[in-house]
């Protein structure tokens, strides 16, 4: 298998997962792709597109149960549904949920399945990410879990230690509730504190359940927090844990709502900064992982300004050299936005001009709201995977 081979998985049926006139349009997925598309990035050596199946009941009922499967089926065909958090204004029901919800799970499991298999080393499925739902509940957008139903994949299929790593605004809820017990996947999340954004969990002291103690790992951060603090203290939490976990692959939510201009939440990062942060992924996985990395989409909200850029760059970083911020976006690719969404605030450029650089962290100087953050967090987990919490260099 060549190094740089990246399996990106995609399908224009992905654009069916369609909740109507909602915050998470379709038009974000299909503006990212044409985006990629136009800069070359969809068309470097070792890119392999592959075109997902749906999932099948048996691969979603290992994190969902039927009866919800049922339900979700259920639930566009009688106008006066209700329950199971399906009809609501954030989970609003649409023609074909079912099928549309379980192609995405599909993408994923396809993603998973080439690093896994060795047919690519890296894969992305930017239409997934769907990390809210839960066993038998919609929510927050998401009708099935679809990188819960990857990972319980990868396991059945003889991965013995996955990390899952969440950098969407939002924690990734239903991922850490669908694996709590189970020592065998390590979950990180780097969100907004649950005091200020939905869905009010993923608190530090979530660290496992029995039998799997340290293998949730929060790390919730204050409303304003921007590159510099952002970098910080995902340097400070995550590669250390991820390292003493050991992990055989790694899995992650990129969810593009941390951003400044992300209008449902209140982190400020830049384009400049997720593009760190997906740079940083790969590295651990090609440190610990031998490279196998499955990178899923996610929340995002700004739908031109922002969620094309930054999965482009992730694209960029999965499939080869990462993209230079400061070059244009491609005048056939504004045209295109400008159609899609007009009224948009179209970019010109790739980034947003910052110069995103990690602090490095040190205990001592808890007197800011993000060190606060970092030391709860290591205090809470670092002990359970035998790591100093006070030590720097752990």
């Amino acid at each position: 298998m060549a190094d740089e081979t990246t399996a990106v998985v995609w399908d224009k049926a992905l654009l069916d997962y369609d909740m109507g006139d909602h915050p998470l349009n379709p038009v974000r997925v299909e503006l990212t792709m044409a985006l990629a598309r136009e800069l070359g990035v969809l068309d470097r050596p070792g890119v392999q597109l592959i075109t997902p199946r749906p999932a099948t009941e048996a691969e979603l009922t290992r994190v969902h149960r039927e009866d919800y499967l049922d339900a979700v089926r259920q639930a566009p065909i009688d106008p006066f549904f209700l329950g199971w958090g399906l009809n609501t204004p954030d989970n609003p029901v649409f023609d074909g949920m079912h099928d549309s919800s379980a192609r995405i799970c599909g993408a994923s499991i396809a993603a998973a399945e080439a690093v896994w298999h060795g047919t690519a080393r890296r894969a992305v499925n930017v239409a997934g990410g769907l990390h809210h739902a839960m066993p038998a509940r919609a929510a927050g957008f998401c009708v099935y879990n679809d990188p819960a139903v990857a990972i319980a994949w990868l396991l059945d299929h003889g991965a013995q230690r996955v990390a899952y790593l969440d950098v969407d605004v939002h924690h990734g809820d239903g991922v850490q509730a669908m694996f709590y017990d189970d020592p065998r996947v390590l979950t990180v999340s780097v969100h907004e504190t649950p005091l200020a954004l939905f869905p009010g969990t993923g608190f530090c002291d979530e660290t496992g359940g029995p039998g799997a103690e340290g293998t949730a790992v929060n790390l919730p951060l204050p409303p304003g927090t921007g590159d510099a603090g952002w970098l910080k203290a995902y340097h400070a939490v995550v590669p250390s844990v991820v390292r003493a976990f050991a992990p055989e692959i790694i899995v992650s939510q990129c969810g593009a709502d941390a951003h400044r201009l992300d209008p449902l939440a209140d982190l400020m990062l830049s384009v400049d900064c997720q593009r760190a942060a997906y740079v940083a992924m790969r590295e651990l996985a090609d440190e610990l992982c031998d490279g196998r990395w499955v990178a899923l989409g996610g929340g995002g909200y700004a739908l031109v300004e922002v969620v094309p850029r930054a999965w482009s760059h992730l694209l960029a970083v999965a499939t080869g050299e990462p993209l230079d911020p400061s070059i244009r976006t491609p005048e056939k690719w504004r045209r295109m936005a400008t159609g899609r969404r007009p009224g948009a605030a179209v970019p010109e450029t790739m980034g947003d001009g910052a110069e995103p650089a990690a602090e490095t962290w040190s205990p001592g100087t808890e007197n800011d709201a993000v060190d606060r953050a970092i030391m709860a967090t290591r205090l809470a987990v670092f002990p359970l995977h035998g790591l100093d919490p006070h030590d720097p260099r752990d």
